[in-house]
């Protein structure tokens, strides 16, 4: 494996000049050799597990250093075990998904046989953010290899020694000319975004992902972005307090709130908005008995990103809007900890209801009518996930039809993305694309159509001149 270090004080533009040699070297080694042997892909796959399992605790340590700290808990669940999932699910379907698949020629065209082949498109990028590093540089990256790709990693220089960590675990994996890592500055994920691409994978903001997509629209190559957008969360009547903070706790303070699909802001009846205070307060408390001091709470990622929410905490205080920390202590400045902030009935035009939070902020807004609030939810931009709390069969599937959403899920937070099967992806402002699954592996592979016409070729007898009688018979048969 190649790494493209950027940890260093090489002048911008010569990093730039690495990174696009590199780019060519593969582009290169992709044309010679345009696809691999199922038993090739699966000895990588296999290759690149093994390197996991080596190099697992490296990651962990990596991974708090960077944060200042994070649970060792919140690491493994999100970011190692995921990634081994995906691998032995990769590995189990991989020979069904290689199979081409058979298409019906149609009566006009019969005989004929019709296969669609996925070939490797060649060179795949992805941008990697810094909440989840390992999770989402290996899962795309096992899904490109898997379809016979070559891959360039772009790194977050947010996550400096996870990256370190990264390159020596895909060090032992891959061989130089497969993988490579890419770190760098905006300068270089500028130039990254640019380079021809058989297909680009970013996650990240939506705003970042517009300047992506401009990006790779040059070369027109085609993207797959994962933002990610405010995810609502709609408790209906017949759930009660107790349970929908079960539900709600895990997966608003997994990673500290830093996920794209974390529940964003709440919709409870008013009649029961205080029950669900205490009963969030109740699980927050069980979950952190040290409070924000506890091992077991991760850290918010860095300065900036903890000066961000408390501008957001700011904003709503000076609307008179009531703030509730679900800790005595609420934050921890030098440590970069904060509990759980309950924001209740925040004005639309507030911050932090016009931003995405990506941290431990949880706005709460009562109704009177829970179908005001799908209402409200159709008119907002469509999220990465949408969460409903119901045991309503009649009012689910109603919420199914007429909402649109990356996914959603019922009775539960964030689960949905730890689905091995299913496709993962967003829709407008939320997301393009998706991958996971059989999804992933068709997007990065080309579906090629191969027809196939034996010895009797009945196409001679549409062939000019025209005007003969047979012909006048087969417009009469098709065209009605």
């Amino acid at each position: 494996m190649t790494v493209v270090s950027m940890a260093n004080p090489m002048p911008v533009q010569q990093q730039i000049e690495l990174l696009e040699a590199q780019f060519s070297k593969q582009v290169g080694l992709s044309r010679q050799v345009s696809d691999s042997s199922y038993a090739q892909r699966i000895d990588d796959l296999t290759r690149l597990q093994s390197a996991l399992s080596k190099h697992a605790d490296a990651l962990v340590n990596a991974l708090s250093q960077d944060y200042g700290h994070r649970s060792h808990t919140d690491s493994l669940m999100a970011d190692i075990m995921p990634c081994f999932q995906m691998l032995r699910y990769t590995k189990r379907k991989l020979k069904r998904w290689m199979k081409p698949s058979r298409r019906s020629a149609g009566l006009l065209l019969t005989p004929a046989k019709v296969e669609v082949h996925y070939q490797p498109l060649g060179v795949v990028g992805i941008i990697v953010p810094w909440n989840f590093p390992i999770t989402l540089s290996l899962i795309p990256l096992m899904t490109a290899i898997a379809a016979g790709n070559r891959v360039m990693l772009k790194m977050s220089e947010f996550t400096p020694l996870t990256n370190q960590a990264l390159k020596a675990l895909l060090s032992d994996a891959f061989s130089e000319d497969q993988v490579t890592v890419v770190e760098g500055e905006v300068e270089v994920a500028t130039a990254f975004t640019q380079l021809p691409f058989d297909h680009l994978l970013f996650t990240g903001s939506t705003e970042v992902g517009k300047k992506v997509m401009e990006a790779a629209a040059a070369n027109l190559t085609p993207v797959t972005l994962e933002l990610g957008g405010k995810s609502p969360v709609i408790i209906a009547p017949d759930i009660s307090p107790a349970l929908a903070a079960e539900r709600l706790i895990f997966g608003k303070n997994l990673n500290a709130g830093q996920i794209c699909v974390a529940p964003d802001h709440v919709f409870i009846h008013e009649d029961k908005l205080d029950e669900v205070i205490e009963a969030l307060r109740a699980q927050w408390q069980a979950a952190y008995p040290k409070g924000i001091q506890s091992d077991d709470r991760t850290a918010i990622i860095n300065d900036r990103q903890f000066a961000r929410l408390e501008s957001l905490i700011d904003d709503a205080k000076q609307r008179d809007i009531n703030v509730i920390p679900l800790s005595d202590i609420a934050s921890l400045p030098e440590s970069r900890k904060m509990a759980l902030h309950l924001v209740i009935n925040p004005p639309e035009e507030s911050a932090i209801m016009q931003e995405e939070i990506f941290g431990p902020l949880l706005p709460i807004i009562t109704y009177q009518d829970v179908h005001d609030v799908i209402n409200t939810v159709k008119e907002m931009p469509r999220p990465l996930a949408l969460y409903l709390m119901t045991f309503d069969e009649n009012f689910t599937r109603h919420v199914i039809r007429h909402t649109h959403s990356g996914s959603i899920a019922i009775n539960d937070t964030i689960m949905q993305v730890a689905v091995d099967d299913a496709p993962f992806g967003g829709v407008g402002p939320s997301g393009l694309g998706s991958y996971h699954g059989i999804e992933g592996f068709r997007t990065f592979s080309h579906a090629k159509t191969v027809f196939t016409r034996g010895k009797l070729n009945p196409g001679q007898l549409m062939t000019p001149p025209y005007g003969k009688w047979w012909q006048k018979i087969m417009f009469k048969l098709f065209l009605r």
